[in-house]
């Protein structure tokens, strides 16, 4: 085993062009992590906040870009017992994605299910923990109750559709283009506007006989902000997990009581190993067994090779996704 490894970092704020594909030392596996040969990595748009020098790992965590990753375990830290060795494993991680080795508290890893490719698997954790926390936990989406999401195409937009529609929710999403409202549809959402060309808030409420969406997921921010209060059904839930516009703008909170709304933000990456590992182990119990039957299944785009990863963010920036775009890092991830 070599000690050093090929990895991807930032040689300043950019573009894809900032990427570097460079040699660094194997990381060695603290107490209670494993070491990972990672077969496949999930890009995600946090990683292009990253490059754009917007979204510093958090402390203590390694430059290297990457939140998600699948591979095989091939080396337990002290106390480390979850898995063995050879077992193929996924995981959340604060950095470290993109390379060839990784290491990762066990808590924090969740086991393949069989069937599952390690493309798959690679583009899994980042998206299905957000989702799990922000729309299911903070929000608490139910059963029978719809959901809004925009950005139906995106990673989280498309997890979103797959795990919401498993557990029995009706799903509205927002487009940017036709095309793209068709490829949400066939993902599975049941309305999709298109918001270049229609009013999402009154395509929303037209969607359900004028009282809104019971849960609204958010990654937009700005004068979105406003027109989800507008939107949202009475007794709603707003769950904000980025901003792609600017996070200030003026709102008139009024409906905030008159409609007993509950508004709530999060982010995951600085979040401790403790609150990772509980989620993990929710979704080991309620996730695992839908991708398990083949139900809920990541939507991958496309595939790139470590060595192109300034493509694989090319193809990111382009915004002309469905779905996850995922590094390979061995010819047989797929």
């Amino acid at each position: 085993m070599s000690d050093m490894m090929k990895a991807v970092t930032a040689s300043g704020a950019g573009g894809p062009e900032v990427l570097d594909v460079v040699s660094l030392p194997r990381p060695t596996p603290g107490p209670g992590q494993v070491l990972v040969r990672v077969h496949a990595a999930g890009i995600n748009r946090p990683d292009v906040m990253q490059r754009e020098g917007n979204y510093p790992p958090p402390p203590g965590a390694s430059d290297i870009l990457g939140l998600e990753m699948a591979g095989v375990v091939e080396e337990l830290g002290e106390g480390a017992s979850r898995f063995a060795v050879g077992d193929r494993v996924m995981a959340l991680v604060p950095s470290g994605g993109y390379s060839e080795w990784c290491a990762v508290h066990e808590t924090n890893a969740l086991p393949v299910p069989e069937g599952l490719s390690m493309v798959e698997a690679g583009a899994i954790p980042e998206t299905f923990f957000t989702v799990w926390s922000n729309v299911f936990q903070r929000a608490g989406l139910k059963k029978g109750e719809t959901i809004l999401l925009h950005g139906g195409t995106s990673g989280i937009g498309t997890t979103t559709i797959l795990l919401a529609k498993a557990l029995g929710s009706r799903v509205i999403v927002t487009c940017g283009s036709d095309e793209k409202c068709e490829a949400a549809k066939a993902n599975g959402a049941d309305v999709a506007i298109n918001y270049k060309t229609s009013d999402f808030v009154e395509e929303a409420k037209k969607a359900t006989d004028g009282n809104g969406p019971h849960v609204i997921l958010d990654m937009v921010g700005g004068d979105y902000m406003q027109r989800n209060i507008e939107a949202v059904a009475i007794d709603g839930r707003i769950a904000q997990i980025a901003f792609q516009k600017p996070p200030k703008a003026e709102l008139n909170m009024l409906q905030l009581l008159t409609k007993r709304l509950t508004w709530t933000g999060s982010t995951l990456r600085a979040r401790p190993v403790e609150m990772k590992a509980e989620l993990a182990a929710a979704l080991e119990e309620h996730v695992l067994p839908l991708l398990a039957k083949g139900i809920a299944k990541p939507v991958i785009d496309s595939t790139y090779p470590l060595d192109d990863v300034r493509g694989a963010h090319a193809r990111m920036d382009s915004g002309g996704h469905v779905g996850k775009i995922v590094l390979t890092m061995t010819d047989d991830a797929a």
